[in-house]
Order: structure tokens, then C-alpha cells, then sequence
């Protein structure tokens, strides 16, 4: 994957590591915050969950 882009999204896997999470929790939160768009962005495409970068700092700083 270009850095570049790599640096916009967080994938599902990231979410995890940084959250210190199981994969199951991850996914379940995840798919949960995808049908509301709350407390953060999430972006599904297919079976992946990309969650933008911007968008997940703002929530983990307590922004939103």
C-alpha cells in the first residue's frame, strides 16, 4: 500500500492494536459504529472497515 495513502486510513487490525481490543470486540464496534456513524466515521467497503484517520483521533482526544 502507498504510504501516503496508508496514513488517511486505519484499518480494523489498527483500530485493535490501538484500542488493546480482541478481534471479535473490534469487529463488533466497528460494524456497530458503521449503521450509526457515531461516535465516529467508519467506511465499509466490501468486508473491510476503513475508519479515517482524522476522524478516530478526534474521538480517541475526546474532540467529539
Amino acid at each position: 500500500m502507498n504510504e501516503e495513502y496508508s496514513k488517511l486510513v486505519y484499518s480494523a487490525e489498527d483500530i485493535q492494536k490501538i484500542l488493546g481490543i480482541g478481534r471479535s470486540k473490534t469487529y463488533t464496534f466497528l460494524h456497530e459504529t458503521y449503521k450509526t456513524q457515531s461516535p465516529l466515521k467508519v467506511i465499509r467497503v466490501g468486508n473491510l472497515y476503513r475508519i479515517p484517520k482524522a476522524s478516530f483521533d478526534r474521538w480517541i482526544n475526546g474532540e467529539i
